[in-house]
């Protein structure tokens, strides 16, 4: 590992441990090669590497998972969110209000809708939405976005791709984000490779 690398790891174990409730968590190893529920089972998919699933929860329809820590790798679903609903708690709803998911969005809607609550979820205006284009979650339409960003005042770059779906009224999304420098480029075709193997409950 070179020394930027090394001082990109700092860096991003130093902002992690600045999360609510980092500390804290549980986890369990998410074994490989068998199908997994996620989501509360409104979602499955099949790992071809080990994960560890946290306790901690980004809302009340999804779960997070790493390989390596959350400051190198992050993994979130979000299952069955329905209309009317943010994509993460709310904590702070009358300071700062996230948008809510409307069941009449077009696909192309949740890219948006994702970009709104990440800059006031993280509280940047460094937050850069890339390309969009359609894809199949499962087997039902959906769309993959790319995007990077970083937290006001730190020098430390972030790449993120998500992959969000509407079935039945219900939005159903996985992302993935790391340092944009090593890290994403590392992880995201397995990422992929994983995301195709996503089933929706019916």
């Amino acid at each position: 590992m070179n020394r930027l690398v090394r001082v990109l790891v700092a860096m991003a174990f130093a902002l992690t441990s600045l999360m609510p409730g980092a500390a804290l968590a549980d986890w369990t190893v998410v074994e490989a090669g068998s199908e997994i529920e996620v989501a509360k089972g409104k979602m499955s998919l099949t790992p071809a590497e080990k994960w560890n699933k946290s306790s901690s929860r980004p809302s009340a329809y999804g779960e997070l998972w790493t390989q390596d820590g959350f400051a190198l790798n992050e993994l979130s679903f979000l299952a069955a969110v329905p209309n009317g609903k943010t994509l993460f708690h709310n904590g702070q709803a009358l300071e700062r209000p996230l948008p809510k998911f409307k069941a009449d969005m077009l696909l192309t809607d949740l890219a948006e809708l994702f970009e709104s609550t990440n800059r006031i979820v993280l509280a940047t205006s460094l937050f850069e939405m890339g390309t969009v284009e359609p894809l199949k979650l499962g087997d039902h339409n959906a769309v993959r976005f790319r995007y990077s960003y970083a937290i006001e005042n730190d020098e430390l770059k972030r790449s993120g791709e998500a992959v969000a779906a509407i079935v039945n009224g219900k939005l159903y999304l996985v992302n993935f984000v790391a340092p944009s420098i090593h890290f994403f480029d590392r992880d995201i075709e397995k990422v992929r490779a994983l995301i195709e193997t996503v089933k929706i409950a019916s």
